[in-house]
């Protein structure tokens, strides 16, 4: 049915936004969620457009909303305009702010090296107005550096799960290959050793969290490899998944950096059967080479001081001969070194200031 047209109906960016949403997603209902509306409110707006063009611009089929031809035309007109109103609104907060004054916006997944990296920025740049946003999905956090929320975002990809940067993102690693270490409860018959073997806890319930991107994929791959199977315990509450691995109910994958809670141990896995690749994103276009050099040399620095602190990445360090060196601070203390530096043909040695720190698995 046609639609009557209606002279005193104006279109505005919020209609071409509608419409856009509807063709996008297929439907009035998946498109009033993803504008924060309700669904007979979108209706209505779409009635109304209707009215302003003359004529049906979409129709209601079994599988869900299809542009008429002349909602195709209108579409084609309108997917510019609503693209070219986003550029320029980005383009003017950008600009607020710098008149404002200079503001970073940072994101990170949980991590020790959080904590020191905001330290040193601000020793490096007072007068910045700096905030954090931690986030445990890095893909929640490549789409707000994306979007342009963010200016720059600590993430951390499991091994075998590439994660998607988006447009106009770039990425710096840090570390190409981090080892995932095991919490594990003190009285568990592994805990006494110094390297554990997958074997020995492959019949424990593994705690997973649900809000880490591709975690119990990583671990599902795992245990199908050996041809073992999983018992899986979700839990994103870091209290009680505390308590759950203390008391012996679950073993936890965790970072290298972690610090042992009461009642537990840390320990490596035989072989590095679990790894991670530790990257910043950025997108180049708003942030200057030496901005990132500054910002990646803070993080470098501050996760250095993580690994070192923690006693049983330390010693894994050290078995790697890993140029993973803590940087000479005020009133910090180096570590021995191991006894055979990598020279400079060395894999492990580092190719300049800002290259990534890569090691191999050194417990086979």
């Amino acid at each position: 049915m046609r639609a009557r047209y209606d002279p005193g109906v104006e279109l505005e960016v919020r209609h071409l936004r509608a419409l856009c949403a509807i063709a996008d997603t297929g439907s009035v209902r998946k498109a009033a969620a993803r504008l924060g509306m309700s669904q007979p409110s979108l209706t209505t707006q779409l009635r109304r457009i209707e009215k302003a063009v003359g004529g049906a611009l979409f129709t209601r089929e079994r599988t869900g909303s299809k542009p008429t031809p002349l909602g195709r035309s209108v579409l084609c007109r309108a997917r510019p305009i609503v693209a070219e109103m986003s550029a320029l609104v980005t383009a003017a907060r950008e600009a607020a702010a710098h008149a404002d004054g200079a503001r970073l916006r940072i994101g990170s997944n949980g991590s020790r090296a959080v904590a020191g990296w905001l330290r040193r920025t601000h020793r490096r740049l007072p007068e910045t107005d700096t905030t954090i946003h931690i986030d445990m999905s890095a893909k929640a956090l490549l789409q707000m550096v994306a979007a342009n929320q963010l200016d720059i975002a600590f993430v951390h990809e499991l091994d075998g799960f590439p994660l998607p940067l988006g447009a106009g993102v770039e990425r710096r690693v840090l570390v190409e290959q981090e080892p995932q270490f095991l919490a594990m409860s003190e009285q568990h018959p592994s805990a006494g050793r110094s390297v554990v073997d997958f074997s020995d806890v492959a019949d424990d319930p593994w705690m997973v969290d649900p809000t880490v991107d591709d975690e119990y994929g990583a671990i599902r791959r795992l245990f199908a490899a050996a041809d073992r199977e999983l018992r899986v315990v979700q839990v994103h509450d870091n209290t009680t998944a505390a308590e759950l691995v203390a008391s012996g109910e679950a073993v936890c994958p965790c970072q290298p950096t972690s610090v042992p809670r009461s009642g537990m141990v840390i320990r490596p896995l035989r072989g590095d059967p679990l790894t991670v690749r530790l990257f910043v994103a950025f997108r180049a276009r708003s942030a200057t080479a030496e901005d990132i050099d500054g910002l990646y040399a803070d993080l470098r620095a501050s996760y250095t001081e993580a690994a070192w602190a923690n006693a049983a990445y330390r010693q894994w360090l050290l078995r790697a001969g890993s140029p993973l060196l803590r940087p000479a601070e005020p009133g910090a203390t180096a570590p021995p070194v191991p006894s055979a530096p990598p020279g400079p043909g060395h894999p492990l040695a580092l190719r300049g200031p800002t290259a990534p720190l890569s090691w191999p698995a050194v417990h086979r």
